[in-house]
């Protein structure tokens, strides 16, 4: 069994690996850049590591400190979370190398999903549907124009290495491809040190569903069911909720064995998530993530199962205890991005330090969060904050919490996507299920800040009670910034008075 662990990640995943560890007795050691010196994830852990200045291409992707901290600590594994190196397969080989075991999945399994094109292949050859589209990456921007136009308008292109949504670009017309392929090679070169592009024809108004899958190392592979992952800005998921509230039972059981096939095509090992289009009772492959997912915790909480204690267990050799027929997907979870981002003004990013917190409680409620009052959010890393994530006996209950939840969060300092979060609850094609990767392009009215008839109530009783005190009266207005804002943002959360047992919500 592993006995201590690196964890080669920040924020609030390392502190979920930290907080794992702990409890299967693993000792924890935490690395940390400059401004995150005094993170949850670093005060968690066993140990702690400096690696570097505050930009992550000087601390947290330096690959060969990570190692040499490793060896320093003495652990015997390195996790490496989600983002940063989790999908580098030249650094999963480093760490074996330095005879240390690698939490994830083989480098050769990582490399050949973390290639769009070669994963394409793959696919083909286990029988799992795929997107038509090409098997190889176009050499230039006339190679591409052709391409689409064999395959017909609109187009997809696509990164062939990485994924997060980075170097993707629509076309509907030559003349866009051609313009979208400098661009979408120009990000992708940026952001994963390689150019290629490759085509896929563009699915409107899919579904985005995911299927969690498990294997260990004896050849066991079993899906956890799937995750709807519709709701998301340009590729970048906001909301997330299992099960997906489409699937028939036949359409979960064909989907799951898709990804089963995807998984055991890799010879895959532990945690990783195949990713499909669906629509209209079609799925096709989409990629799959050789890592654990940010939306973990919603297939926890259906499936009653911990999956970064299995991440462990699978990583020291043991087999899963369970066969396929052993899952049970149990009422419906939802979980919701915090983003430090400005969802009013086109989801800008929102920086400064974080001099307020609060956060919900209550049955069904989980904050997974590597922030506290004091954090400095800057620009260095990626915006998400933490993860709210509601269970309930089924989806209309789960709604209805998750508002509940999001109207209890205090989070102040810096915008955050909370509001827009909020406005989603309400709105009746999310109540309804009717949703498709497309929802916040056709509903842009939730974009628009605006106060409700209790909030400006709320915000009058505010104003009211600040004049109060500033006459000095004998009471102390305990006043917080709600989460639905747009204008002012005030709402009350409680007001003890001094002289009186009498609290109002």
């Amino acid at each position: 069994m592993i006995r201590s662990v690196l964890v080669a990640n920040r924020g609030e995943i390392a502190l979920r690996i930290v907080r794992a560890a702990r409890e299967r007795g693993i000792r924890s050691v935490a690395v940390y850049s400059e401004p995150d010196r005094m993170a949850p994830h670093v005060l968690e852990a066993d140990e702690a590591y400096p690696i570097g200045p505050a930009p992550a291409s000087q601390s947290y992707l330096r690959g060969d400190v990570l190692i040499e901290v490793a060896r320093r600590a003495g652990v015997d594994a390195i996790h490496p979370g989600y983002g940063f190196l989790a999908e580098r397969a030249d650094f999963a080989r480093a760490v074996e190398s330095a005879g240390l075991c690698f939490i994830g999945p083989a480098p050769d399994t990582i490399a050949a999903m973390g290639d769009k094109v070669e994963a394409r292949r793959r696919m083909v050859a286990a029988g799992v549907p795929v997107v038509p589209g090409l098997t190889d990456a176009v050499a230039d921007a006339a190679g591409a124009r052709r391409a689409a136009e064999e395959l017909g308008f609109p187009v997809l292109l696509k990164a062939a290495a990485g994924g997060g949504g980075k170097g993707m670009r629509v076309a509907h017309d030559p003349a866009e491809v051609e313009r979208g392929y400098e661009a979408a090679s120009r990000e992708a070169l940026g952001a994963f040190g390689d150019g290629r592009i490759y085509l896929e024809r563009f699915v409107e108004r899919p579904r985005h569903i995911e299927i969690q899958v498990f294997a260990d190392a004896h050849g066991h592979v079993v899906h956890l069911g799937e995750r709807e992952c519709s709701v998301q800005r340009r590729h970048q998921k906001l909301i997330e909720e299992a099960p997906s509230p489409t699937l028939t039972p036949r359409e979960r059981e064909a989907m799951g064995e898709a990804a089963v096939r995807a998984a055991a095509a890799v010879d895959y090992r532990g945690a990783g998530t195949v990713e499909f289009l669906y629509r209209g009772g079609d799925f096709y492959f989409l990629e799959m993530n050789t890592r654990l997912q940010v939306e973990h915790p919603v297939t926890e909480l259906v499936t009653g199962l911990d999956l970064v204690d299995w991440q462990f267990l699978v990583a020291s050799g043991e087999p899963l205890d369970f066969e396929q027929a052993d899952v049970r997907l149990t009422g419906h979870a939802i979980e919701c991005r915090i983003t430090s981002e400005d969802p009013y003004s086109g989801f800008l990013p929102s920086t400064g330090t974080i001099s307020h917190l609060e956060v919900p409680g209550g049955p069904g409620v989980r904050w997974d969060g590597g922030i506290q009052r004091g954090h400095e959010v800057t620009l260095h890393y990626d915006p998400l904050l933490a993860k709210l994530i509601v269970f309930a006996p089924d989806r209309a209950a789960a709604i209805a919490r998750m508002a509940r939840a999001l109207d209890e969060l205090v989070l102040t300092g810096v915008q955050t996507s909370a509001p827009y979060l909020r406005s989603v609850m309400d709105e009746q094609d999310f109540r309804r299920g009717d949703l498709s990767i497309a929802y916040m392009e056709e509903h842009p009215e939730l974009l628009s800040p605006s106060l409700s008839e209790r909030e400006f109530l709320a915000a009058a009783i505010a104003g009211a009670l600040l004049e109060d005190e500033y006459r000095g009266r004998h009471r102390t207005p305990r006043i917080t910034a709600g989460v639905r804002n747009g204008m002012s943002d005030w709402r009350t959360s409680g007001w003890p008075w001094r002289g009186n047992e009498w609290k109002s919500r």
